[in-house]
């Protein structure tokens, strides 16, 4: 999941962290940061957890990130692999595309246009 969001997202590792005494064995801590946001990325190595629904729900769907051009943003990610799970969809004010990291959460690419 890491190697996701540095490798093909841009995000940096700033800094790690593991706590051993959970009721699901370690858990791993991860922040990643990119343009002056930090993700927390938490993984229990030792546990089967399943990933996340990707069904439609109300409240926190997606964290969105913003790029500059979305068409060359979906190529890059076409590029390493990624593809576009809905979208893109273009608007006079914006368009907007989803990708999903490994574990299927969705994260919203969202290219304001200025006029």
């Amino acid at each position: 999941m890491v190697a996701f969001y540095r490798d093909v997202l841009g995000f940096r590792e700033r800094s790690r962290a593991r706590i051993a005494g959970t009721p699901s064995g370690p858990l791993d801590l991860v922040y990643m940061e990119l343009g002056g946001t930090t993700v927390e990325i938490m993984s229990y190595p030792s546990a089967n957890i399943p990933a996340a629904s990707s069904e439609r729900r109300l409240g926190y769907q997606l964290m969105a990130l913003e790029v500059d051009d979305m068409d060359e943003a979906l190529r890059m990610l076409k590029g390493k692999g990624v593809d576009a799970s809905w979208g893109p969809m273009k608007r006079p004010d914006y368009a907007r595309a989803e990708i999903r990291d490994p574990d299927g959460n969705g994260i919203e690419l969202r290219q304001w246009i200025r006029q």
